[in-house]
This record gives structure tokens, sequence and C-alpha cells, in this order.
């Protein structure tokens, strides 16, 4: 990953991974706080750049020789909204490991302006072939994953 990869996709951290997201007026809803659904972006990007961080790439999830193909797909999400974030807010997307292993992990995801918490998340992935049916993470796959919460 290039220095400038790096920089757009946030950081690993001893707790998983940390991205610094800007609200933009495309966030907000008439009343100028970020539409809900908007919260949902922020997250999938750091979620994504998490993946990018620990050296895996999405666009070519397989495993050497394996044919069958390695997707994630979101299967349930959890998502606490303690207060609104505002047009120009600089917010931090913390995403960490909860759980790795079988068909599916945990993860557990904020979002933060400065200290305050906004959005408290617990995601629940489905590992997934390409014919999105239940298959089993890797073991080296779950071990980063774990290596990164273990850090914490």
């Amino acid at each position: 990953m290039s220095t400038l990869d790096h920089a757009l996709s946030g950081e690993l951290t001893a707790d998983g991974h940390r991205l610094v997201q800007r609200v933009y007026y495309e966030d907000t809803d008439f009343s100028g706080f970020v539409y809900h659904a908007r919260y949902l972006h922020f997250m999938e990007r750091g979620r994504t750049d998490y993946l990018r961080c620990l050296g895996v790439e999405q666009g070519a999830l397989s495993i050497e020789g394996d044919t069958e193909g390695l997707m994630f797909v979101v299967h349930r999400m959890e998502i606490d909204f303690k207060a609104p974030a505002r047009m120009d807010d600089v917010l931090t997307v913390l995403t960490h490991t909860e759980k790795a292993g079988g068909a599916k992990m945990v993860l557990q995801q904020e979002v933060r302006r400065g200290e305050q918490l906004l959005i408290a998340a617990k995601v629940v992935i489905a590992v997934v072939n390409a014919k999105g049916r239940p298959r089993r993470l890797p073991e080296g796959l779950a071990a980063q994953f774990l290596g990164a919460a273990a850090a914490g």
C-alpha cells in the first residue's frame, strides 16, 4: 500500500482501526444533522479500510488454490444513535474485531466527534462463497482479525 493509500485508509491501532472522516453537506438532511442512513456509509468505509490496513484486498479474496471465492456481507447490525453530527464535524470511525471464526465475524464500531460517542454499532458479518453460500473463514484470515483484536 502506498503512503497516500495508507493516509486515506486510516490506521491500525492497539484497539483495531481508526478512520477520520469529515461531514459534508451531502451527508445532512433538512435539519442540518447527519441523516441517519449516512452513518452506514461512514461505518462501511471504516470496515473496508480496516480490511485494507490488515492487507486484505476484498477484490482478490481468493485463497491460493481456492475456487470457491470469499466475500463478506453484512448479516445483522445493531445501532445505537447517541447524539447527532453536523456539517463540517470531523468524525472518527473506530472498528475492532470481537469475534472471527466459523462463517462469521463480529465487529464493534463507534463513530465519535472528539471524545463524544455519537454512534455505537455491533456488526455481524457473514462469510460466503461466490454463490452466496456460507463458508468458513480461513484460519489465517481469522488470525489476522483476532490478532488485531488481541493487540488491544
